[in-house]
């Protein structure tokens, strides 16, 4: 997928926003609690995968070597029957270079792999996710939603990652406490029609016990 990077204003504290994958790697900083890739798909690209039925669109979730992803996400595309063309390789290629990112950020060599179209209000509510961290990105639809709570009630500010942008995100079997109470959630679409098509990788330590 051909990508705009972008500069963004006002991000919320603990949150680093970066127009480079190599930026990410503020992430493992003590005082950051999610790491933004900000970036937006190319008008044709988001055209294309906004066109796609939901039934074509790739849906699997499965724990792999990270060298097997890309093998694994032509796959998912196969059976959805995702039609073959560039855009579906523009995804193909661009889910695999997050997966390869995260891998290395994380010194793993084993992810879990979920794509999901989602058109329900599952995980509306704003939390923290329970694993150490995951990595995810909305391809088609609003992106994750996120803000600062100390007390678990809903953010009073609510930030949405953009379309296309990955979002690093600490969970609670980090190491160290997330960083400022920054919980995030899914959107609520349930009943507006919308489809979102969502990425998520998760670094696996051990695969045999994940």
């Amino acid at each position: 997928m051909t990508l705009v990077a972008e500069k963004v204003k006002g991000a919320v504290g603990g949150v680093v926003v970066t127009p480079s994958s190599q930026g990410l790697a503020a992430f493992k900083r003590p005082d950051c609690a999610a790491a933004i890739w900000h970036r937006r798909p190319r008008p044709e690209f988001q055209a294309w995968i906004d066109g796609l039925q939901p039934e074509n669109l790739p849906n699997g979730r499965v724990i792999l070597h990270r060298s097997a992803f890309r093998a694994a996400l032509t796959e998912l595309c196969d059976i959805a029957k995702t039609p073959p063309c560039r855009e579906r390789e523009q995804l193909i290629n661009d889910a695999t270079t997050q997966a390869a990112v995260f891998a290395d950020l994380m010194e793993t060599q084993y992810l879990r792999l979920r794509l999901q179209a989602v058109t329900t209000n599952a995980c509306r509510k704003f939390h923290i996710d329970a694993v150490t961290a995951r990595l995810v990105c909305t391809y088609r639809g609003i992106g994750t939603q996120y803000g600062v709570s100390n007390d678990r009630s809903d953010p009073e500010r609510i930030f949405t990652v953009p379309t296309g942008a990955p979002v690093l995100l600490r969970g609670t079997l980090w190491p160290a406490t997330p960083a400022r109470g920054l919980r995030h959630r899914s959107p609520p679409i349930e009943g507006t029609g919308e489809t979102r098509l969502v990425l998520v990788i998760d670094p696996i330590t051990d695969p045999e016990d994940a």
